[in-house]
């Protein structure tokens, strides 16, 4: 909704550019309105503010850093898979080499 509000627009205008039914679009209007993110002009249109600006932008960031930090930890992931396949593979041929040993030695 603050998105479509950053140009003056009407409730109704947004509650269908939203697709939110009229009872969740008066919910979230009056949340809005509330907590300064969006104010009434006297023409009943709607408008952002900048404090509504300013929390877009830092949700931008905050979805920006969390999408970073989720490549890292898929990437810490597939690392940490790699160093156990390594180890893991050390393991069996440490004990396929000494198994071959232990043949040898009996003949």
């Amino acid at each position: 909704m603050l998105l479509i509000a950053s140009v003056k627009v009407r409730k109704t205008r947004m509650m269908y550019q939203a697709n939110l039914s009229y009872r969740q679009s008066e919910k979230y209007l009056k949340h809005l309105l509330d907590s300064g993110l969006m104010e009434c002009h006297d023409d009943s249109c709607y408008l952002i503010t900048k404090r509504g600006k300013d929390f877009l932008q830092m949700y931008a960031d905050y979805l920006e850093r969390n999408r970073r930090i989720d490549e890292e930890i898929r990437g810490a992931h597939k690392d940490r898979l790699l160093l156990e396949n390594m180890c893991f593979n050390n393991e069996r041929n440490s004990k396929l080499m000494a198994s071959r040993k232990e043949v040898l030695v009996r003949m």
